[in-house]
């Protein structure tokens, strides 16, 4: 798989499809660029997924964690395959926040799934820090299956059992060098300074959101959704509603690409 070599890290990419539009990638935190494989072959174009700094098979520098970090990290694989498009997950699309508050021009369009931060502290640190803990020190293997068994997590699969074969599948390029190292720069961070600054991204821009997620505020999606000025918004009920939603949603992002 091809490697990007940038000023302080190197980027694990892997290239699906060809043609236009070309699209990058960002992926959730502790996650890899496995995380969209399954849904990018239902999309058009060339979609570049790589793996962020400290996660999957990039490297993993000792520190360089904070949004403005993997902002740089999206742009670096944006610029060397030409990307015209961004489409990020959580973390990924705190990053693309990031990078687009000082650079509203730099994609002609945006897709956010489950955006998880704004310009306000982060309030669940106690649950990330835990799971920083769960990681560092173990194997892939060891820390893969100490995730799962989080108490809160058993409980979240008792009501949406699908969803622990999901996280598994998440989990297994599952960096445990980095992912510690990012988590403890990353809770005290936020995408942006200011929310207004995403006033001045005009690029078309499709938001999916679900309610009840803590990690992933409904609201977050709501409040950008009124600041852009081409933002539109899908929100689902619950978890099982978005997964159940999936073909609805992978057919509203097709013809998005396409318009």
């Amino acid at each position: 798989m091809p490697e990007l070599v940038a000023d302080d890290v190197t980027l694990h990419v892997e290239v699906d499809g060809e043609g236009a539009p070309r699209s990058v990638l960002a992926h959730g935190l502790t996650n890899s660029c496995r995380e969209l494989a399954m849904l990018t072959g239902l999309v058009p174009g060339t979609k570049i997924r790589f793996c962020f700094r400290g996660h999957g098979h990039s490297s993993s520098p000792e520190t360089g964690y904070r949004f403005s970090d993997f902002a740089r990290d999206v742009r670096a694989v944006a610029d060397a395959y030409d990307a015209t498009i961004a489409v990020g997950t959580s973390l990924g699309a705190g990053a693309i926040t990031n990078l687009v508050a000082a650079d509203p021009d730099r994609f002609e369009k945006l897709v956010f799934l489950l955006p998880a931060g704004l310009d306000v502290e982060f309030r669940y640190k106690d649950r990330l820090m835990r799971t920083a803990a769960l990681i560092e020190g173990r194997s892939p293997e060891e820390a893969m299956e100490a995730i799962l068994s989080d108490p809160e997590r058993v409980a979240r699969y008792a009501q949406a059992p699908w969803q622990r074969d999901f996280d598994r599948a998440l989990l297994a390029d599952l960096n445990t060098v980095g992912v510690p190292r990012a988590i403890r720069e990353l809770i005290d961070d936020r995408p942006l300074s200011d929310r207004r600054d995403m006033g001045k991204v005009t690029a078309p821009t499709l938001m999916i959101c679900r309610r009840g997620d803590e990690i992933h505020p409904a609201e977050i999606g709501e409040i950008l959704c009124d600041i852009m000025p081409n933002a539109e918004l899908m929100m689902f009920d619950d978890a099982d509603d978005l997964w159940t939603s999936l073909p609805v949603i992978i057919g509203r992002v097709n013809e998005f690409l396409r318009s």
